[in-house]
């Protein structure tokens, strides 16, 4: 086991990593900017190190300053988190190179799955259903043309670097090829620094399925169910839950047997999440994220498996703690993202919290780093927290979220929480009854 893990990151996931590293009696170090000296992780963490001043571009994604935090401290272990350099392959090698753990799957398949076209082809090949669309990137337009006619209108342009909806465009028609491709290389090129964009068949109606694996590095590899990560505006997440309202056991056991063979196969390394779109009863591959994701405490609240600890264990050469037979799933768990942003406008709302009280009870989590008289600075994502609610079974957690929600407060600035007590009172969100496109079409209805 390691002797002190440096947390590469800020807010909510480090303060989730801090604990976890605690909980297993290994020594933490807090990385920082000058903006979050006075962030929760910093308070609690054994050590903490100044690494720049605010722009992450010189504090967070600055690897010069974090090794030298590292040297300083004797940080045998770096923990990622989410974002940042969470799924930077050069980030891994350097580390390797000074003999540093990258708490992480290796740098081959950060790169394999960063690449969204050589991503799908090799889960295609390990027997993962795909989206019918292109091989590789598509640079001719004429190609582009007998490409969407022998998939079918509508298509989506999607950026092969891409993520977060940037450089993605639908094409309802053959004459809207031509735009939408030329509009999707430049967001593309602008964002990622590469233009290359390839065509998949645009799903009417699908819901966005994810599931949760952990491999070993060493051909094992486990599945923990899924999550429905539907409820989304702008391509961003905002409610999750586990297990899918649109899913039986069947079909979650079918599609958790695929992919962790998969993993397995590929020899992956760590925790791991592959998204698919979901529509008429069949999956559909759209991308593998190599690391811990935001929404992974609703997987851990049904089967009760702290995947950072698994993580950390697996990173150290411990292997998983648990087979495939040994994994239950109890109740059913929603998370809903609390944003410091306008619940309408959703611009960001920076500014310092008054007060904050977090609900409580049974099956109530709050994973959050902020606190009152805390200050939220302008230069990161406004993600503040996480509400998760676990209960025996959907019914009584949505009675269990509302019930949270109404006991949540914070003041002194603008939150997505009034959006939650709207979304949890809805009938389509009782019923389960929403796919990717629900929320922005409410939104877009009730604005």
């Amino acid at each position: 086991m390691f002797h002190k893990i440096l947390i590469a990151n800020r807010g909510e996931i480090a303060l989730r990593v801090l604990r976890a590293a605690k909980e297993l009696g290994i020594q933490t170090v807090a990385v920082h900017s000058t903006a979050d000296a006075d962030a929760m992780h910093v308070r609690l963490a054994d050590e903490s190190v100044c690494i720049g001043p605010p722009p992450s571009r010189d504090s967070y994604l600055n690897i010069h300053q974090i090794l030298a935090a590292c040297e300083i401290t004797g940080a045998d272990a770096i923990h990622p988190g989410y974002g940042f350099l969470s799924e930077n392959a050069k980030f891994s090698e350097i580390l390797a190179a000074h003999n540093l753990t990258f708490i992480g799957p290796s740098a081959e398949h950060i790169r394999v799955m960063g690449d969204k076209i050589t991503a799908k082809k090799t889960v295609k090949a390990l027997g993962i259903p795909v989206v019918p669309g292109s091989d590789g990137a598509v640079t001719d337009d004429v190609e582009a043309k007998r490409i969407a006619a022998d998939i079918g209108y509508p298509v989506l342009i999607k950026a092969s670097a891409g993520g977060g909806g940037r450089g993605m465009k639908v094409a309802k028609t053959e004459a809207d090829l031509a735009e939408a491709l030329s509009t999707a290389r430049s967001e593309a090129g602008a964002a990622f620094g590469d233009d290359a964009v390839y065509i998949e068949k645009y799903l009417e109606k699908p819901r966005h399925i994810e599931v949760q694996v952990m491999g070993d590095g060493a051909g094992n590899a486990i599945h923990l169910g899924e999550r429905d990560c539907s409820l989304q505006r702008r391509h961003q997440k905002v409610w999750e839950e586990a297990n899918s309202p649109a899913l039986n056991v069947e079909q979650r056991n079918r599609i958790g047997e695929i992919v962790s063979k998969a993993v397995a196969d590929l020899g992956y390394s760590g925790a791991g999440t592959i998204e698919f779109l979901y529509e008429n009863g069949e999956f559909y591959f759209i991308e593998m994220n190599t690391r811990l994701q935001v929404e992974h405490p609703v997987t851990e609240a049904i089967t009760g498996i702290d995947l950072v600890h698994e993580q950390i264990r697996v990173a150290s050469g411990g292997g998983l703690s648990c087979t495939q037979d040994e994994v239950r799933f109890e109740g059913h768990a929603i998370e809903c993202r609390i944003n410091a942003e306008d619940p309408r406008t959703f611009t960001p709302s920076p500014g310092t919290i008054s007060h904050f009280h977090t609900p409580g009870g049974l099956g109530i989590r709050v994973d959050s780093g902020v606190y009152s008289g805390y200050r939220i600075p302008p230069y990161y994502d406004s993600l503040i927290g996480k509400l998760i609610v676990h209960g025996r079974n959907r019914v009584e957690c949505m009675m269990r979220l509302r019930r949270a929600l109404d006991e949540f407060v914070v003041d002194g600035i603008k939150t997505t929480l009034p959006l939650f007590q709207d979304l949890v009172g809805n009938p389509d969100i009782a019923n389960g009854d929403y796919d990717i496109h629900w929320l922005e079409n409410y939104l877009a209805k009730t604005s």
